[in-house]
């Protein structure tokens, strides 16, 4: 597999399309910090890092509205890919839908949102766009 978050965000993505209730994914460590930040910013309802020995998955529980049935994710798109790879600095952080979502960073601090970055005076590779 050439690019596994790609994989990553196309599993989630097309779980929500088709309304599960909990997608599981490979694990590795890039894949459970993106995990965390969808979490912490409300995007998905929870998660659980299931050891198996070998790599190890991730569950997540999706998150639905209860009446609407609509999901809180309406958007999830790779950015940085390993054939163009996509930076920012600190001065020039990518604004997602004036400020409703969230462009989740690749940073020398760890894995956070275009916002904390910004207030942390950090750049780094632009992983993918969440509205």
């Amino acid at each position: 597999m050439t690019d596994p978050i790609a994989d990553y965000l196309t599993r989630v993505r097309n779980a929500i399309m088709a309304n599960h209730k909990v997608v599981e994914v490979p694990a590795s460590n890039l894949k459970k910090e993106i995990t965390k930040v969808l979490f912490e910013k409300g995007y998905i309802l929870n998660y659980k890092f299931v050891e198996d020995g070998v790599q190890g998955k991730i569950k997540i529980a999706l998150k639905y509205h209860p009446q609407s049935k609509v999901s809180a994710i309406k958007e999830i798109v790779r950015v940085s890919k390993p054939g163009l790879r996509k930076y920012a600095g600190h001065e020039e952080m990518p604004i997602v839908l004036n400020g409703l979502g969230i462009a989740i960073l690749s940073t020398s601090k760890g894995v956070m949102t275009n916002k904390e970055a910004k207030a942390q005076n950090v750049g780094g590779e632009v992983l993918c766009y969440v509205y």
